[in-house]
């Protein structure tokens, strides 16, 4: 008889309710499914099981569906909201939105029943930017790249005002983010 472990090993990791609980993007536009592991400002990985019921499969392309790779980028980049918007004050009010998007390629094509393993480094960080690199895999083989930057924005109110806030501009890249130790 094998001998259960009596100690559970805590996880860093977290389920669909709990991302949702982060990330304001809901279905069609979420496209991460589970958090394997994080480091608080370095590091996350995520995962992304890519499905034939996916809305974009319809048109792309209906005979070779493929998953498109700005969406890949996004998967990326909602990741790394996944790790990031919780350390920025008051978050519940704030958005994590694309300043800019570098080194982007696109190595294999991603289709129905792949499953996408993210990985998200944090290169550069303070609480109204980020620059990211992150890499989107299949079964180990490298799907995707990009380096993204992503800027903190005020959230639109959501309850009792007829005005939305003025759109907010995201900071230019600034040569003052703070650089992450991955030691």
């Amino acid at each position: 008889m094998e001998e259960e472990n009596p100690r559970q090993e805590p996880t860093s990791g977290l389920d669909i309710r709990q991302i949702m609980a982060i990330l304001p993007h809901r279905y069609p536009f979420l496209l991460i499914d589970r958090i394997l592991e994080s480091s608080r400002k370095k590091r996350i990985v995520a995962i992304k099981n890519v499905t034939i019921n996916e809305p974009f499969f319809q048109g792309h392309f209906p005979e070779y569906a493929i998953m498109p790779g700005v969406l890949m980028v996004e998967a990326i980049a909602q990741a790394g909201g996944v790790l990031l918007l919780p350390e920025v004050p008051d978050h519940e009010n704030k958005l994590l939105v694309f300043s800019g998007i570098n080194e982007a390629r696109f190595r294999r094509p991603v289709t129905p029943g792949d499953q996408l393993r993210i990985e998200v480094d944090v290169l550069n960080w303070r609480p109204l930017a980020a620059r990211l690199k992150g890499k989107a895999y299949v079964e180990g083989q490298l799907a995707c790249e990009a380096t993204i930057m992503c800027a903190v924005v005020p959230r639109p109110s959501r309850i009792g005002s007829d005005k939305p806030e003025p759109p907010v501009a995201p900071p230019a890249e600034d040569p003052a983010l703070e650089t992450v130790s991955h030691e």
